[in-house]
């Protein structure tokens, strides 16, 4: 089982068991991995494990009965899934799991009403997305269900009077208007010879599947064999080569019924030219019969003759009335019929005819089956009136791919039915699937495309003969669609172009853009004007190296509804517990600004919007984000540093509060430039470098996106966006240093306030004694600053500043090396190294460290017991 089968079975047994949180589906295909059975189950240990779950069942008997029916129904996979069983009636703590998982669906569905209603909320309150999103949800199931049956009328019907006239079928017709009649003299008092004569006629009236007189049909009931009912007055010998013989009729029935009910339209082309071939057949076995009766005419007939004639035959119905069985019971259309035909020719390996036989019918089945085949894996094109094919293609448009958070056109517009691929096709499925969807994209932009290797697929038991051909269809496949986006659209171009914006590979067009946007950004979002916004982008982009970017009109401008930390959190709670919690919490911050809420976004078209899809341009959207927001917050540390440059002009009496605040805003600028550098220059730019050489070595377009996917994956986990405890910590960091630099630039305007005013008293002659005196002896700005903030407040609350961030970065630096340790997250270490260059935390990291081990390796103190004096 290949380790894409094991995620997509992980994740479907999480959904069906509504399992959520945890380790997630990773945890567990990893242990999957280590623990899979190294052989294959046998038919020894299937055997045994049937027993074993009988032994454990309250009713072995109907398990027996099932997995009987089961297996005459050829149901793939069913030994293995027997051992499973097996092994999980053992599991004591797996089965009170599996049982209390059980208890709690039955008592969810018994919660909810039997009858589905749905609900449309009051027209007084506005819907929020969350209830718009379940309402589609909704009305596309009502819409699916009662188009069910329409899609099932589309097919033809034959009129009714090929129903009601049941002559016309061939088989016996059984009831009181059957044709025997009762004979006139008992064939029992007939001499030897004559009884002989009289079942010879009779026996081929009943080959050919008519009733004779002392050879009656018995009415079937639902899918059981034909049984007939013989005169009990017959010589004993005769009776018996009669019994011998009347199997022939049995199976002429079985094929017979089976062939008329499968040639109906809703089949499928498989069964349909499963059963011309069976007509073929019959044909000849018609033949046969005809012959039989121009000996009995003539008199050379006997009953040893006739016995001996219909041994040749006798082999072949009873294979085609096997197979006819097993289909029938199976419901069997296209591939899985093919599955069935396909393994009963390998089963009969030993018996040469029965397999050529079996051959014989697989290959005339699978003909149309290799057509449709043919037509996907040469042209990309599905002609699938009765749904038979493995590949089944869903009505989705490729223009709502900028609109859909997922993947969902690349997967989902073509997917894989696993029941209706062959067994001897089931290695290749994959890259069949493939091959047509590549040539499908480039069909939907305007090419048409045929494969130049194209030759007609044939059933055949060396399956080499086939694989090579569809080996040369998907390499030609997946070359026609590659070099399309790689040279013709030129995705690399596209994704250099994403990465100067995004990933802010332009400096300068940034500085620009800063200088020219800071003010409209400072407003509250309902303030802007995207339209002003947009026309200073355009002016940005030509006043920098951008303009030399021939893509750089693709690039647009989107106001978020919430801030990146909100987002990023919002992303992370997706199918956890606190999922519900995040999305229903009410907002707590106020009207944000621009600058939180500011994006870039792109505009990017088909096909290239297969790879540069709205998921991945989300993940762009919170690099961006992310690296926009440190970079606002360098800005303001960096114009808090401009504005204490005024200070340092005057010699200061009492500097003390002064130069804690500039070594805090020291501090603060390092770590943010800092964690700038390492998220562009050490994650970001190798991380490029590695998908920019995997791409030109990349054979096909799933490559391609598994790089791509891989890049901003990468990216998003190095940068710290994936952890909720590393992104709240980062998070305070930054609101500590913002609210720093409010904190200073209201303290410098105040300064500034109070010098005007103090100028403009000693102008005017003030009377008051302080201020004309500090103003006589020539005081300093800060002179007066520290006569104003005698106070000490704003020392106290420098303070508190500098103990906020100082705690906050300790508790980053500890997390960060547990993380690189535990998680062998090695790129993190390079922060600590960063942010510690000078050893300056290390002290208190290690004794952080000896605490947390001893904190781990004692178990916490038991409470004492209550003391009886106490009581007393």
């Amino acid at each position: 089982m290949s380790e894409f089968r094991i995620h997509h079975d992980v994740n479907e047994l999480l959904s069906l068991l509504h399992v959520r949180g945890g380790e997630g589906a990773e945890g567990y295909i990893d242990l999957l991995q280590k623990h899979r059975t190294p052989y294959v189950t046998t038919t020894v240990s299937s055997h045994s494990a049937k027993v074993k779950i009988a032994e454990f069942s309250e009713t072995p008997d109907d398990f027996l009965r099932k997995y009987d029916e089961l297996k005459s129904k050829n149901v793939r996979n069913l030994d293995p899934l027997v051992y499973l069983l097996s092994k999980l009636s053992e599991d004591k703590e797996m089965l009170q799991c599996l049982q209390q998982n059980a208890k709690e669906r039955s008592e969810s569905s018994a919660n909810t009403t039997s009858t589905t209603s749905y609900t449309l909320p009051s027209t007084t309150t506005k819907m929020s997305m969350q209830e718009l999103d379940e309402l589609r949800k909704k009305l596309g199931n009502v819409t699916a269900i009662s188009n069910a049956p329409q899609s099932a009328e589309l097919n033809p019907v034959f009129p009714n009077w090929v129903y009601d006239r049941p002559a016309l079928i061939g088989d016996f017709i059984t009831g009181p208007s059957g044709p025997g009649a009762e004979p006139v003299v008992p064939v029992g008092t007939m001499p030897l010879s004559s009884q002989e004569q009289a079942l010879l006629e009779d026996l081929l009236f009943v080959l050919i599947g008519v009733d004779g007189r002392d050879i009656t049909a018995q009415p079937v009931l639902g899918r059981q064999n034909r049984s007939f009912i013989v005169n009990p007055t017959l010589d004993m010998s005769i009776k018996e080569l009669v019994n011998r013989i009347l199997p022939v009729a049995s199976y002429f029935s079985t094929i017979t019924r089976f062939v008329e009910e499968k040639s109906s339209f809703e089949y499928g082309q498989v069964n349909h030219a499963l059963t011309a071939a069976m007509r073929t057949l019959m044909k000849e076995y018609m033949i046969l019969v005809t012959q039989l009766e121009h000996l009995h005419r003539q008199g050379l007939l006997s009953l040893q003759k006739l016995w001996f004639y219909i041994q040749p035959p006798m082999r072949t119905m009873e294979i085609l009335a096997s197979i006819a069985s097993s289909v029938d019971k199976g419901d069997c259309m296209g591939g899985s019929t093919l599955s069935l035909l396909h393994d009963r020719t390998f089963n009969f390996t030993g018996d040469s005819q029965a397999q050529e036989l079996c051959l014989y019918l697989t290959k005339a089945a699978s003909v149309p089956y290799f057509e449709i085949l043919e037509k996907w894996i040469y042209r990309g094109i599905i002609n699938d009136p009765y749904s038979e094919f493995m590949v089944e293609e869903h009505e989705l448009q490729k223009e709502k791919i900028q609109e859909d958070y997922n993947d969902k056109y690349w997967d989902q517009r073509y997917t894989i039915i696993q029941h209706r691929i062959p067994s001897f096709l089931q290695k290749m499925a994959d890259k069949i699937l493939s091959t047509g969807k590549y040539l499908n994209v480039v069909r939907e932009c305007g090419r048409d495309v045929t494969c130049p290797e194209a030759k007609e697929v044939l059933y055949t038991l060396k399956e080499r003969v086939y694989v090579e051909q569809i080996e040369k269809a998907y390499n030609y496949a997946s070359k026609v669609l590659l070099n399309f986006l790689m040279e013709e659209k030129e995705l690399v171009s596209r994704l250099r172009s994403i990465k100067h914006y995004f990933l802010m590979d332009k400096g300068d067009f940034f500085v620009h853009f800063m200088d020219l946007t800071e003010e409209e950004l400072k407003r509250p979002v309902d303030d802007i004007v995207p339209s002003r916004l947009e026309a200073l982008l355009e002016l940005a982009l030509r006043m920098s190296t951008a303009n030399t970017d021939p893509f750089k009109d693709d690039l647009k401008i989107e106001l978020m509804p919430h801030n990146v930390i909100t987002q990023l959190l919002r992303v992370l709670a997706i199918e956890t517990k606190q999922e519900k919690a995040v999305i229903n919490a009410e907002p707590t911050e106020a009207a944000h600004t621009g600058l939180e809420a500011f994006s870039f976004d792109y505009i990017v078209k088909w096909p290239l919007s297969l790879i540069i899809n709205r998921k991945a341009l989300t993940r762009y959207q919170m690099l961006f984000r992310h690296i926009f927001h440190c970079k606002h917050v360098e800005r303001l540390l960096c114009n808090v540093w401009i504005t204490n440059k005024d200070a340092k002009q005057h010699s200061l009496h009492s500097t003390k509060w002064f130069a804690a605040a500039f070594a805090l805003r020291q501090r603060m600028l390092n770590f943010v430039q800092n964690i700038q550098y390492y998220m562009m220059f050490e994650v970001m730019e190798p991380t490029w470098h590695i998908m920019e050489n995997n791409l030109k070595s990349a054979s096909n377009i799933d490559d391609v996106l598994c790089h791509h996917t891989s890049f901003l994956d990468n990216c998003l986990k190095d940068c710290m966006l994936t952890n909720q405890e590393l992104l709240k910590i980062f998070s305070r960091l930054m609101s500590d240093c913002i609210a720093f630099t409010n904190h200073m630039q209201s303290f410098s305007q105040s300064m500034s306030l109070d010098r005007l005013s103090l100028e403009h008293a000693a102008t005017d002659g003030s009377r008051d004694p302080l201020l004309r005196a500090a103003t006589k002896v020539g005081a300093s700005a800060a002179e007066l600053a520290d006569a104003l903030k005698s106070g000490g407040g704003f020392e106290a609350a420098i303070g508190r500043f500098d103990s906020n961030f100082s705690s906050m970065l300790l508790d980053l630096l500890d997390k960060l090396s547990i993380y690189s340790t535990n998680d062998c997250e090695h790129s993190m270490i390079n922060i600590i190294y960063r942010l510690d260059f000078n050893g300056f935390y290390t002290e208190r990291l290690s004794r952080m460290a000896i605490e947390r081990s001893q904190k781990a390796a004692c178990p916490p103190p038991r409470p004492p017991p209550p003391c009886s004096s106490r009581l007393q």
